[in-house]
């Protein structure tokens, strides 16, 4: 019987969620093909006839699982006219995301911590450094509105702020997937979420000035 482009797609699906939940348990170097077909209840026939290589897998794994994130990046951008708000969507989505959606943080599991980056990994290093890029971006300009507006905002460097915002939530996101007996990421989420934004848009001293006080 002649496959149908829908079950074409089911079964593109179904091989991406295999190897999705074998990246992240096993790692990327460690998982075969064979592995996720059999995972998949397929040959390696379906496999090849969707994806050339499993490098070319991987890719559309995180692609795909990935995509809330992109969705973030859009809806925090639909919000700058209302910076603060934007800022803080931005912060508790990545949170909510992170404890919800278990595809999305099993592809931060995968290329955090079960991925040896090697030159056979540029084209999604490439990808990912542009995601990165787009977010630090997006920060910044939302920073950057939020210290127009009178009475609000940090009078701080808004590229530095974006900077420290975006390594402040991948290094909590590393620490917890490394680590996830250390501390209770629901409970802790408001506690951290609230402390970033306040980062962003506190008037607190630079450390140039901070030292010029005390030393005074």
């Amino acid at each position: 019987m002649r496959r149908t482009k829908e079950d074409a797609e089911q079964t593109r699906l179904k091989i991406i969620a295999a190897a999705l939940e074998l990246f992240s348990r096993n790692g990327y170097s460690n998982t075969t093909l064979a592995m996720i077909a059999d995972s998949a209840g397929f040959s390696r026939g379906p496999i090849y006839w969707h994806f050339k290589s499993k490098d070319e897998l991987y890719e559309a794994v995180l692609a795909y699982s990935q995509a809330p994130l992109e969705q973030l990046i859009a809806r925090s951008r639909a919000l700058a006219d209302e910076p603060l708000v934007a800022l803080e969507h931005f912060i508790d989505d990545w949170f909510r995301l992170l404890l919800e959606d278990r595809w999305y943080r099993q592809s931060f599991e995968i290329l955090l911590n079960k991925t040896e980056l090697t030159a056979q990994m540029a084209s999604t290093l490439k990808r990912e450094r542009k995601l990165t890029r787009d977010m630090v971006q997006l920060l910044e300009a939302l920073v950057e509105r939020s210290q127009q507006t009178p009475g609000t905002g940090n009078c701080q460097s808004p590229r530095s702020l974006a900077l420290l915002l975006y390594s402040s939530l991948m290094g909590i996101t590393h620490t917890w997937l490394l680590s996830p007996k250390l501390f209770s990421l629901r409970e802790q989420t408001p506690f951290m979420a609230s402390n970033l934004l306040a980062l962003m848009t506190s008037h607190a001293p630079s450390s140039m000035t901070s030292q010029a006080s005390e030393g005074a």
